[in-house]
């Protein structure tokens, strides 16, 4: 189970629930988390596509140095309440998938 939003630490790493699927959109995707049966709309094809890879980080903040600097704030609101619904989680290691 995922922590508290009030939790959510930028300076750690997260991934893509396992329990979740993305279906792309074109406005960009609908994620469903098959536990809690949550749907949330992805708004932003970038928010996308950080998702997909935000595993491969070893933080949140890393990952969020590849977007372009102004939609880092918005980017940031959308993880945290991201993980508030355990549609990401924190990696099991700390370290990036492999």
């Amino acid at each position: 189970m995922n922590a508290p939003a009030s939790l959510f630490e930028p300076g750690r790493g997260y991934r893509l629930s396992p329990d979740v699927a993305l279906r792309p959109e074109p406005f960009g995707a609908l994620a469903y988390h098959f536990g809690t049966r949550k749907l949330s709309f992805l708004k932003a094809p970038g928010l996308v596509e950080l998702m997909h890879r935000l595993g491969a980080h070893r933080s949140v903040s890393e990952a969020l140095a590849m977007v372009d600097e102004r939609h880092r704030p918005a980017y940031l609101r959308a993880l945290a309440a991201l993980a508030a619904s355990d549609m990401i989680v924190p990696q099991a290691d700390g370290h990036p998938a492999g």
